[in-house]
């Protein structure tokens, strides 16, 4: 069976939809990264390292420095299908993603979003 394409897109080609779509809702690009951050581990260098190599997906998740232990709390529906539910570990971390983006895009309070 063949790969999902997402896998293979490039992050930093789908990172500024992230940002676009945070400040259209008058959230900002710190808060992404902050997000983004949360989920990986990956610092302010270090994301800005990994934009600019332009990894697909499936390696920029394969090779985060720390997946934060409480992203598994993150809940709900992405795409149609419940975060939880997904099966595929690095699909999973991408719609975790996906969901956090959609959250802080509804106006979600930071201390939310980030489960604390």
């Amino acid at each position: 069976m063949a790969k999902h394409r997402i896998y293979t897109t490039s992050f930093a080609s789908v990172y500024p939809l992230y940002v676009a779509k945070a400040e259209k809702k008058g959230r900002t690009k710190a808060e992404v990264d902050q997000i983004i951050a949360w989920l990986t581990g990956y610092g302010p260098k270090d994301l800005e390292a990994e934009l600019a190599r332009k990894a697909d997906f499936e390696t920029f998740f394969a090779e985060v420095p720390r997946l934060n232990p409480s992203r598994a709390l993150i809940k709900g529906v992405i795409r149609g299908v419940r975060v939880e539910d997904i099966k595929e570990p690095t699909m999973q971390e991408i719609r975790y993603l996906d969901k956090l983006i959609d959250e802080l895009a509804r106006r979600k309070a930071i201390e939310t979003l980030l489960r604390q």
